[in-house]
């Protein structure tokens, strides 16, 4: 019996097309990061330059995440109907002509328009990349490509540390200069419009079924990255035997079917709870240090440092999420993310805060690597865009909140009552997590 397109491509080995599929994408997603990690040093710089009140700052961190609520709603929808590359290409070329022009501004009404517009861009491209990678990738190491894809949101947010900490207190229009170096992602969207592949899977769902050949035969006959890797000859598993068999029906066209609402309403869950405790402690720590008697650069210092242990955090993820699988990993990171929550908040000198900062940078990211990885799992192609999407989309809800929730939880009690509050969200989507389906090693459907 002659293979499909897709079993093709499960069989085949990481490829030098693999490679150039995930690193495009990946830097794509690094500049994301970048952006978004750039405004919680904009809103510390900007506290001391134009006085701002908790108020005023609390809406520049949020308005952003309104418009990654939107986008990433949008973007599912976009993608399922015009393509992955297409829409990925699109947001990148939105948000950086956004986070360029913002540097021009002159006032905080002006700078939260053009924030509010960088987070449609931000918003729709996340779940298009993940959603792009994950269709391409051998479904025996899915969930390890895919969090390789998420740990370039460490390269990014890394890079906006430096950028935060050598720029931003470099004079006075130093954070206007770091914005400007937001205008990268729009020239980045031309190599991602031009260089990489349309999902086979999306093509096949259209009707372009030459197309999707001629895109097969490219990643068959490019060479393995590894000498050691080959081709993994595998016989169909039995519809039977498949977690996800229930809902492979092409002609599910709702994340609200009967076969998906327990594992969208899980995934939603843990996307929600993941945002608020993420965004709301990282938007905020550089600012958080500086109220604390830390001057601005040993501040913006501290969370480079903090940052960098993003990186191992998510290579522990990749390696453990094809051996122990994406529930047990996700469930581990998230209730690491708890203790470390809860360490932060009793944290009593700088060392045991940049302990702290660390230990929850490590785990945080380690569990965004295996949410991402299960995601696109979850759905069948005529969904997978929307399913992401949406999920993505409720959680920007908690994005959005979570900054404006941090100055009345300090003013109410403390750094204790603030880190304990993310913790708890931690401990939420932990239990969340054992709803969702294993499908480690399954073809997606």
């Amino acid at each position: 019996m002659s293979l499909t397109k897709n079993e093709r491509l499960d069989r085949l080995p990481f490829t030098r097309k693999h490679s150039k599929l995930l690193i495009g994408s990946g830097i794509g997603w690094s500049l994301d990061a970048m952006d978004v990690g750039l405004i919680s040093f904009v809103m510390a710089a900007l506290t001391v330059q134009w006085g701002l009140t908790p108020t005023q700052t609390s809406w520049l961190g949020s308005i952003g995440f309104l418009g990654m609520a939107i986008g990433a709603s949008l973007g599912g929808l976009l993608a399922d109907r015009w393509g992955r590359r297409q829409i990925f290409a699109a947001t990148l070329l939105i948000y950086g002509l956004a986070t360029g022009a913002s540097a021009l501004v002159s006032s905080l009404a002006a700078l939260i328009i053009f924030r509010f517009v960088v987070g449609l861009g931000l918003g729709a491209e996340l779940p298009v990349a993940s959603t792009l990678v994950s269709e391409f990738a051998p479904s025996r190491i899915r969930g390890r490509v895919v969090v390789i894809l998420e740990g370039f949101w460490a390269v990014g947010w890394i890079a906006a540390a430096c950028i935060g900490t050598f720029v931003v207190p470099s004079s006075e229009n130093g954070w206007r200069w770091a914005l400007a170096i937001g205008l990268v992602p729009a020239a980045y969207s031309m190599v991602i419009r031009l260089g990489l592949p349309e999902s086979v899977r999306f093509l096949e769902a259209k009707g372009k079924d030459a197309e999707a050949e001629k895109i097969v035969r490219a990643f068959e006959d490019s060479p393995p990255l590894f000498s050691s890797s080959r081709i993994v000859q595998k016989t169909a598993e039995p519809a039977s035997s498949s977690p996800s068999s229930a809902h492979s029906d092409s002609s599910i066209t709702s994340i609200w079917h009967s076969s998906l609402r327990s594992r969208t309403i899980a995934l939603w869950i843990i996307w929600f709870c993941i945002n608020l405790s993420y965004y709301g402690a990282f938007t905020w720590i550089p600012s958080i240090l500086h109220a604390q008697g830390f001057t601005l650069v040993k501040s913006f210092s501290f969370t480079l440092i903090m940052t960098l242990a993003q990186i191992p955090g998510y290579a522990v993820a990749a390696f453990l999420i094809e051996r122990w699988g994406r529930r047990s990993t996700l469930a581990a990171f998230l209730i690491g993310s708890a203790t470390a929550a809860c360490f932060f908040g009793v944290a009593w000198n700088e060392a045991t805060l940049i302990l702290a900062g660390c230990l929850l940078s490590f785990f945080n990211l380690g569990a965004w690597g295996a949410l991402y990885a299960i995601g696109p799992e979850l759905y069948p192609t005529s969904v997978r865009g929307k399913g992401t999407g949406a999920a993505a989309g409720f959680g920007r809800i908690a994005s959005i909140a979570a900054p404006l929730i941090v100055p009345p939880l300090l003013a109410w009690g403390g750094m204790n009552a603030l880190f304990w509050t993310f913790a708890a969200a931690f401990v939420l989507a932990a239990a969340a997590s054992f709803v969702l389906p294993e499908l480690k090693g399954r073809t997606l459907s």
